[in-house]
């Protein structure tokens, strides 16, 4: 039997708080909330690995630090398919992790998967 993992972990005390949450006062109970909210947000970031597909995204053009400059020295032209195709790529891997609802996303996945249109 081997130890539970960090999801399995953050996800236990996530319950907890949503279980002692209502029979807490009112600014503790808000509190109890945004800890489940941020663990929320931890849980997926382990998952989707948000970092990984930024810098895949980004790596033909040298990296963050890449497009920084290149767009700093003239060198990448902000209106390129390419380089905006891998910046909103960056963006949307970001967005689910921070808010997956975030009613824009889905919009935003949809564009991305008919080529940018």
């Amino acid at each position: 039997m081997g130890h539970p993992d960090a999801a399995s972990l953050l996800e236990a005390v996530r319950g907890f708080l949503g279980e002692v949450e209502g029979r807490l006062p009112a600014r503790q109970a808000f509190h109890a909330k945004v800890a489940g909210n941020v663990l929320a947000i931890v849980m997926r970031e382990l998952a989707a690995r948000p970092e990984a597909a930024e810098a895949a995204a980004l790596a033909p053009f040298g990296g963050v630090a890449g497009v920084c400059a290149g767009l700093r020295e003239g060198r990448l032209d902000p209106e390129d398919g390419p380089l905006l195709a891998a910046l909103a790529a960056a963006a949307v891997a970001r967005l689910a992790v921070d808010n997956p609802r975030y009613s824009t996303l889905g919009r935003l996945r949809e564009r991305m998967d008919d080529g940018g249109s």
